[in-house]
């Protein structure tokens, strides 16, 4: 394995793991805001001890969350320097910001909500959370625009060899990267409702702190279900978004070969990429695709076989995971509709609790699978269009970059087993007694 690939290997290891704990903190920060805003309103002190107990949770998987995003945010020097050379003045300036404003917001004042319950007014204390889920979610909103920025170039002009800002406002207003943001902060309230509810549902089988966590059901009923909802409505606006500025990426995830109109979508398909067809076409659905893509039965697909092969992305792992994701969200729809159903009586469904705990990883793998499709389908692009990952990697030695590799998988290794066993551990012990902690 070359420097190259190596490299590739790396990078994959570090958003995969460290995107296990960013999705649970943009969400769940807001649910424990609320939780925390219901009690100062009302009063009512199962509120209060459920914004402590879920707020613990979110602590530790906020720890372990920062430490990865730093060591994620180096691998730009020491693996991709020349990337960093080349487009830095657009790339780095929208990472500066989200480090100096958003994330040094939040990390302060998750301190000071930690610390600060006994010394500050209830109102003065749910302030603060309501800025550390606030900071969470602008913070996300940097991170994507410098991706979108990578996924549709704009605002920048080629100047002496780089990349040079031309519009900052083109780059953070696009409506890629706002599509990115939206569809990205959906999944991640989707897997924060179901983290809450396979909890929920575990305590509630057992009879332990009934009202207390048939509360905290009944809000990760309705958030779920709306989320969910929203994540398939709001995801034909990305194909819509695709199938104009990245056409290579829309034909992978449908194996579309052929350029036509009245495309259909085929509900069962097999891609045969050395061959660039498909063994398989079974169930389409007339021109659904086309409609998919343009708004319109009758407009215009792109197929792969108008794009040389070394320009497309690899077919079968985005098709695949595509597919999977799809599947997930409408799983997730049906799942929030059931919670919300059965919301005010919960212990009468046993069944719907038994299953929910199972669910709790199905959210994790699909904001991971929602990441393969839009990385790997930008392939063979670091910046669609404009700059080759070939032409983006260190001039460093393959050895050096598989001693880190090695280093970094042991490592994460190591914290994703004391980041899950403590969330473990917390969810099975819940709340503190009621009048303590």
């Amino acid at each position: 394995m070359d420097t190259l690939l190596l490299s590739r290997i790396q990078f994959a290891v570090a958003i995969y793991f460290h995107y296990l704990f960013v999705p649970l903190t943009l969400g769940l920060s807001v649910m424990v805001a609320i939780m925390e805003t219901i009690w100062v309103r009302r009063g009512d002190e199962d509120y209060l001890r459920m914004a402590k107990f879920w707020g613990k949770l979110l602590l530790v998987n906020f720890a372990v969350g920062v430490v990865t995003g730093i060591t994620l945010e180096f691998q730009f020097g020491t693996n991709w320097s020349r990337y960093s050379a080349y487009v830095g003045d657009i790339f780095g300036s929208l990472l500066a910001i989200e480090a100096t404003v958003a994330f040094f917001l939040e990390s302060t004042f998750i301190a000071v909500w930690f610390f600060g319950w006994n010394k500050l007014s209830p109102k003065a204390h749910a302030a603060t959370i309501w800025l550390v889920a606030i900071a969470s979610n602008v913070s996300a909103f940097w991170i994507l625009a410098a991706n979108a920025w990578m996924q549709h170039p704009v605002g920048f002009t080629i100047r002496n060899g780089r990349a040079e800002l031309t519009d900052f406002f083109a780059v953070i207003t696009q409506k890629f990267a706002i599509l990115e943001l939206v569809h990205t902060i959906g999944g991640a309230y989707i897997l924060a409702g179901f983290f809450v509810l396979g909890i929920s549902s575990w305590h509630l089988l057992r009879r332990n702190e009934v009202a207390l966590f048939g509360k905290s059901f009944r809000i990760a009923a309705v958030w779920t279900l709306v989320f969910a909802f929203f994540e398939i409505a709001q995801g034909h606006m990305n194909a819509e978004i695709l199938g104009s500025t990245q056409p290579s990426k829309m034909a992978a995830m449908e194996t579309h070969w052929e350029t036509g109109t009245n495309v259909p979508l085929y509900l069962v398909a097999w891609p045969d990429e050395k061959n660039e067809r498909n063994v398989v076409e079974a169930l389409p659905v007339p021109s659904l695709l086309s409609l998919l893509a343009t708004y319109t039965t009758g407009g215009e697909v792109k197929g792969l076989r108008d794009y040389p092969a070394a320009d497309r992305p690899p077919v079968l792992p985005i098709f695949l995971s595509f597919r999977a994701m799809v599947g997930l969200a409408f799983l997730f729809l049906g799942l929030g509709a059931w919670a919300w159903w059965v919301r005010k009586r919960p212990l009468e469904h046993p069944l719907l609790l038994k299953l929910l705990p199972w669910t709790i990883a199905l959210p994790y793998l699909a904001n991971e699978l929602g990441w393969t499709v839009a990385e790997l389908g930008r392939q063979p692009w670091i910046v669609y269009g404009i700059m080759r990952t070939s032409d983006a990697v260190s001039p460093v030695s393959a050895g050096q970059v598989m001693a880190t590799l090695v280093g970094f998988v042991l490592l994460y290794t190591l914290l994703g087993a004391v980041d899950f066993f403590l969330l473990f551990k917390l969810a099975r012990k819940g709340p503190a007694p009621a009048g303590r902690g």
